[in-house]
């Protein structure tokens, strides 16, 4: 089942006896268990019916025992497993899986991990539980995800304030939502949210980020490259070099898809690249001023430099340093 499906019965009341959380998402994975623990009994009911157990401190056998109690002056007992990942020999939970307890609610975080498909354990989860698969998104995934967000909550936002959260957090949904509710108490209902909130708010400045840096590239704009390169010297910690390294290089591999794409329209380009039509111009105009041969030296020149931030052939040169000689043989 899909998150939604899951999150959606949850809120009809419609609790199943186990949940097997896996996969590489923690968000999803958290927010489901979150919801559970904190709706699947009322207050005063949790004390003796819900257990909250932990994958590197229990056996196989202590959850099932747990799991097989039934409920004191209660419908239902919860028995969360945090750090299941961490469980030894989580194949002995295959018994449990096979005959649940009805009068339970059993919750399995295994985060960061998957159960193989061909284990005895998943197929009998197959028949019994509702089995979620959390994966990452996809980097042209994760701005669609932050408007829908916004919308369920009553908010829309500017498509470049959307980059540049993407760009300074990347896809770890947790950030990118811890800091979407923060602005949620700041600004009023129904807002929008724009570069200048995201600037006095969240502390990313929208003349000085990595968007700003891929415009300045696109039009082959030194000067304003080095101004940014300036501003993210200054402010390392704001402004890692592996993240300004990873938007360079999905920019330009974006740019180079451009030119394979065989499309004319920007929705064709945009359907092809998986991107908004909003930012076509840009990966076009950019396409424009750097043939495919270029591009290929530059994302060489990217894994180069990658490298070099590491130690790989440099020893004394700062990052800072390392950027202004690699925008500088982008652009020349």
């Amino acid at each position: 089942m899909t998150f939604k499906q899951i999150y959606s019965d949850l809120e009809k009341g419609n609790y199943q006896p186990i949940y097997f959380l896996m996969g590489d998402e923690s968000y999803f994975i958290d927010k489901i268990t979150d919801y559970i623990a904190k709706n699947a009994l009322p207050e005063d009911q949790k004390t003796f019916n819900q257990m909250i157990l932990y994958g590197k401190d229990v056996e196989a056998g202590t959850i099932d025992t747990t799991a097989r109690r039934f409920p004191m002056m209660a419908d239902r007992m919860v028995v969360i497993v945090k750090e299941a990942q961490n469980l030894k020999k989580i194949e002995d939970l295959v018994y449990y899986a096979q005959k649940p307890q009805k009068s339970t609610v059993l919750v399995i975080n295994y985060k960061y991990k998957k159960l193989p498909k061909n284990r005895k354990l998943y197929k009998a989860l197959k028949k019994t539980a509702v089995i979620l698969e959390s994966k990452k998104l996809y980097d042209n995934q994760v701005t669609p995800w932050i408007t829908e967000y916004l919308k369920e909550r009553k908010f829309s936002i500017d498509q470049i304030a959307s980059r540049m959260l993407t760009d300074y957090l990347g896809t770890d949904l947790k950030k990118i939502v811890n800091e979407l509710d923060k602005l949620s108490l700041i600004i009023p209902a129904g807002s929008k949210i724009t570069p200048k909130i995201i600037e006095e708010n969240v502390g990313i400045s929208k003349d000085y980020n990595n968007f700003e840096l891929q415009n300045a590239l696109t039009f082959k704009n030194l000067d304003k490259a080095n101004k940014i390169i300036n501003y993210f010297t200054k402010n390392p910690k704001d402004n890692p070099f592996v993240l300004t390294l990873t938007a360079l290089y999905f920019f330009f591999v974006k740019v180079l898809m451009v030119h394979y794409a065989g499309a004319k329209s920007d929705y064709d380009i945009a359907s092809k690249l998986k991107v908004s039509p909003f930012f076509v111009k840009g990966y076009v105009t950019a396409s424009k001023k750097y043939n495919k041969v270029k591009l290929l030296r530059i994302i060489s020149l990217l894994r180069e430099y990658d490298l070099k931030s590491k130690g790989v052939g440099n020893v004394t040169t700062s990052h800072g340093e390392l950027l202004k000689e690699l925008i500088f043989k982008i652009i020349n």
